[in-house]
């Protein structure tokens, strides 16, 4: 690993399930169980559409994504509820990995970052339990906004720090909480020489109120705060009584600041559309924008922008008619211009509750590209018109009120629906890759997006590009743009259901802003590594504390779903019985609170191997590998080269903490991290660094999504989740392997950003069943992914269609395995006759990769036997 932290720019993604797939899964010898399907309360999204294949005929465009002339499959009225939760398996079989339990305690939930209506009392009971300073509070729930890869620490720097399994942390910051006592409206307190908090794991003087830091063992003063009787009487510090806490400030600190009551109402929504699009697309585009229109609050203050040799700003306060400012798309709208445009007589921000008849008027009055001109080819102004919109939301840099400056709660957005390239004005590439100054303006239009993007950020603002439609939109010259101001970027297969959905999605995500992230470790440990949608932080708390040896880390943005991986290693051989780690996470909330979120980790030191792998947590292990390796493979021919390395990485675990087979030259694979090769197997093979997807374009858009995931939906990408339809509505958790293929069975297969449904030929050709069945699968499909951003494609196709290849890709081939191996991991097949095995073999489509088994005694390793 590196000397320095290492901070790769990237943006958030994802919204957290709205089913526990991550917090209350089930132990390996039980079943994870989604919860009965009920609608939610108030609007909810319209689902991404549901396509199905019933042709033999796969159209792949230049960059892989298909066109949106797939029919939508029809399902009969009324799917079948959920009248009891996933069924466990007759034989038990670890289906799913238990979920890493985090590493500190909290006995009631944690809280929001918004300044709650009331407090709540409920944990008084709790706070008045003392945990002597000898308890082990490992086993305790802690706050889920850190997932560590172990449980425990090894004493051994040279152990500890074997980089084929490495020591890290999965941090959330802006993770929602739930209301509760641990939010604290005053200053913290911090050590006066390293910088870091007071919290629960503190030694206290009671008598003086000092308390000694955990980090650097500093003695600090309390200004007589932490003055008490008895630790009992501690616990009423919230603080000192739980492992995260909020201290949050709501006062007028900052110049310009104004209170507001509801950020949404504060933070405008700049739409940004591709003008050049043809009648199909447009249709399709039109149907997402008027029902995104319906979707939104009231009070939400909505913009339009439209681009395509100019830029067009539509004016809100035309009753119902759709009337337009234009701006040329050759160059940078000038000062003057935009002087012109902001002080004038239009209205071009607007609440949706005082413009929604003409806002549904400007989008129905667009019109296809008339010219004959290729998609490609035609000009497209995105750079000068996400320029404009940025000015739209500024707008009089001079609205002040009383001596103050208004400013808007949370960040504000600009999401660019688009169908193409940027191929003229300022950041633009040429039509043609033969162009004969191709790689100077292509460098160039990297230089000058990443400038917007940076400017954007300085405004508070998220730039959100939403690509769809068969025109290669050039992804690596827009990515800059979106990184580096804090937002996303999507490929979508056309204009249609899923793309409405994610544009819905995106304009609802709470992001917070001004984002600060300190990292603070005990002992010898070090931050190696930070991946995720930030970059290094220069601030002042270096001098304000002597020796404050923290890792500061900028957030672009500050929102739900956003992770960090942190990589950490030890300089040194471990004396303490315990270490500590210390997250301080600095940022404006939707409310314009400032909050300070404070997060502590203790972990117990060991010196036994066995015992510290048992503590390690697979699946969070496999993801903090996964993002790792993934910052490597910036091309294919890079992902190439990092699946040897993954090949490596196993055969180095085995050398290192396996044991050697009697009688035999090979090792096996420890038992205590049975889960993790077949995760990282799922990792080389599937999207993220093997050959599925056809064009650079979707691998490079899934990799920047990933790196910057939660871990719910980092893990389903890794390793997808497969779920069995059993009669009455019910589903069984199974492995991912292709022996789950089975004729009669309804399959669905969840891989994070897609959504796959098979139906075996059996079960496809009586139409009652199958159609209720379809409607069940659809039905779990919607529930696991309702709140999932970006929204996943849900695809449905039965046995042997072309479009089945998406689901078969994606499954471990064990057929190929002698069937003693087959039953130790799929052991419903014990229940199946010669004859029926011989039909669930020859109705698989063959392909030419290893299975899990073969792959690990290719690499001379013995795969460890399922747990």
């Amino acid at each position: 690993m590196a000397d320095q932290p290492n901070f790769p720019a990237g943006y958030s993604v994802g919204i957290t399930p709205s089913t526990p797939e991550a917090h209350s899964r089930s132990r390996p010898d039980t079943k994870l169980t989604p919860p009965p399907f009920t609608p939610p309360p108030g609007p909810r999204f319209a689902p991404p559409a549901l396509q199905t294949n019933l042709s033999p005929q796969l159209s792949l465009s230049a960059n892989g994504i298909r066109p949106g002339s797939s029919p939508h499959l029809s399902t009969p009225p009324g799917p079948p509820v959920f009248s009891s939760p996933v069924q466990p398996a007759a034989v038990p079989f670890r289906t799913s990995p238990a979920t890493p339990q985090p590493v500190a305690y909290s006995a009631v939930p944690s809280l929001s970052a918004s300044p709650p209506s009331n407090f709540s009392d409920g944990a008084n009971e709790f706070q008045r339990q003392v945990l002597s300073d000898t308890e082990d509070m490992v086993s305790l729930s802690d706050a889920p906004n850190v997932l560590l890869s172990a449980r425990k620490v090894l004493k051994q720097k040279k152990l500890m720090n074997v980089p084929s399994l490495g020591f890290g942390a999965l941090v959330s910051p802006g993770r929602e909480v739930l209301l509760g006592p641990q939010i604290i409206q005053r200053d913290p307190h911090r050590c006066q020489n390293c910088g870091a908090y007071a919290n629960l794991y503190c030694n206290i003087l009671l008598g003086s109120g000092q308390w000694q830091c955990v980090i650097c063992r500093n003695l600090n003063g309390s200004e007589g705060e932490y003055i008490a009787s008895s630790k009992e009487e501690l616990l009423n510090l919230p603080e000192l009584a739980f492992p995260m806490v909020d201290f949050v400030q709501t006062g007028n600190r900052r110049p310009g600041f104004v209170p507001v009551s509801d950020s949404r109402s504060s933070a405008p929504i700049v739409l940004v559309v591709d003008d050049c699009l043809d009648e199909p697309h447009l249709q399709h585009l039109q149907s997402s924008l008027h029902a995104f229109l319906d979707s939104l609050s009231p009070t939400t203050r909505i913009g339009i922008v439209t681009y395509g040799r100019t830029v067009s700003v539509y004016d809100l306060s035309e009753g119902s008619v759709a009337s337009a400012d234009l701006l040329p798309g050759n160059v940078s709208p000038n000062q003057e211009s935009l002087k012109q445009l902001v002080y004038g007589t239009g209205v071009y921000l607007s609440p949706i509750h005082a413009s929604l008849p003409v806002a549904h008027s400007i989008f129905s009055s667009l019109r296809p590209y008339k010219m004959n001109l290729p998609e490609a080819s035609r000009d497209r102004c995105m750079g000068a018109a996400i320029e404009v919109a940025l000015a739209v939301i500024q707008g009089p840099s001079g609205e002040i009120s009383q001596g103050v400056v208004k400013k808007p709660g949370g960040s504000s957005r600009v999401i660019v629906c688009a169908g193409g390239p940027n191929t003229y004005g300022p950041g633009s590439i040429p039509h043609s890759f033969t162009h004969p100054n191709y790689a100077h303006m292509e460098k160039t239009a990297l230089k000058w997006m990443e400038n917007l993007g940076r400017e954007a950020h300085r405004r508070n603002t998220l730039i959100d590009i939403l690509c769809a439609g068969t025109c290669p939109v050039r992804v690596p010259i827009l990515q800059p743009l979106v990184k580096a101001s804090g937002g996303i970027l999507i490929l979508h297969d056309d204009f249609g259901e899923a793309f409405g959905v994610n544009l819905q999605r995106a304009s609802t995500r709470a992001a917070g802003s001004h984002g600060l992230m300190e990292i603070r470790c005990s002992d010898d440990i070090t931050v190696s590594q930070v991946i995720g949608p930030g970059e290094e932080a220069n601030t002042d708390n270096h001098e304000a504390f002597k020796n404050d040896n923290s890792v500061s880390v900028q957030m672009l943005s500050v929102e739900e779903t956003q992770c960090f991986a942190v990589s950490m290693e030890t300089h040194g051989n471990l004396k303490s019985d315990y270490v500590y780690f210390q997250f301080g996470i600095l940022f404006s909330n939707l409310y314009q609170a400032d909050i300070t979120r404070v997060i502590t980790v203790r972990l117990p030191t060991v010196d036994s191997i066995s015992a510290y792998l048992d503590s390690v947590q697979d699946e969070v292990a496999a993801v903090l590998i996964a993002k790792r390796s993934l910052l490597r493979a910036r091309n294919f021919s890079d992902a190439v080269e990092v699946r040897k390395t993954v090949d490596e990485r196993i055969k180095d675990i085995t050398n290192r903490f396996g044991s050697q087979m009697p009688k035999s030259k090979m090792y096996q694979f420890p038992k205590e991290l049975s889960y993790l090769p077949e995760l990282l197997f799922h990792l080389r093979r599937g999207p993220l660094l093997g050959s599925i997807l056809g064009h650079e374009d979707e691998r490079s858009v899934l990799r920047d999504i990933f790196l910057n995931a939660s871990f719910d939906l980092s893990l389903r990408m890794v390793a997808p989740r497969c779920l069995m339809h059993r009669e009455g509505g019910t589903f069984e958790e199974l492995p991912a392997h292709d022996l789950v293929m089975q004729s009669d069975a309804a399959v669905v297969l969840d891989h994070g950003t897609d959504v796959f449904i098979w139906l075996g030929a059996e079960l496809a050709a009586q139409e009652g069943r199958s159609a209720a069945a379809l409607a069940a699968c659809r039905t779990l499909a919607e529930e696991l992914t309702e709140m999932r951003f970006p929204a996943p494609r849900i695809l449905a196709f039965k046995e042997g269609s072309s479009q089945a290849r998406y689901f078969v890709s994606r499954l471990i081939p064990a057929h190929k395995d002698p069937p003693y191996e087959q039953e130790a991991r799929f052991p419903q097949l014990r229940t199946l006759s010669t004859e029926e095995r011989t039909k669930l073999k020859s109705s698989f489509i063959h392909f030419d990769e290893p299975s899990f088994c073969e792959w690990m005694r290719s690499l001379k390793v013995l795969a460890p036997e399922p747990s």
